[in-house]
């Protein structure tokens, strides 16, 4: 149940951000996102209640710069990862969604 709840608060905030698109298109960016091996762990490698930084996910995925960026920008714009900036650092961690889906899709 608070899952659930929060789950619809960060829906509602990224509706008043305007970060959420209209069904439709949100399921075509989820399944655009996921279509990609490396992107599905990449997922998995943040983890639940975890934040790795550009620089780890990188390394763990021998990505370039670009293809890194790549990868990010589509799971930010899926909404299964954010990006925080710490101490001039960039770290990735899971949205509720990204911690849904590793939860009841790729955990079973």
């Amino acid at each position: 149940m608070e899952g659930d709840m929060r789950m619809q608060e960060w829906l509602e905030k990224m509706k008043k951000e305007g970060k959420l698109r209209e069904p439709t298109e949100d399921h075509r960016m989820r399944l655009i996102a996921l279509q990609n091996r490396i992107r599905r762990e990449i997922i998995r490698f943040i983890g639940v209640g975890s934040k790795k930084s550009f620089e780890e996910i990188k390394e763990r995925f021998n990505l370039t710069d670009t293809q890194a960026k790549m990868h990010l920008g589509l799971l930010e714009q899926a909404l299964f990862v954010e990006s925080i900036e710490e101490n001039g650092k960039k770290f990735y961690m899971l949205t509720p969604r990204g911690e849904a889906h590793l939860e009841h899709v790729e955990l079973k």
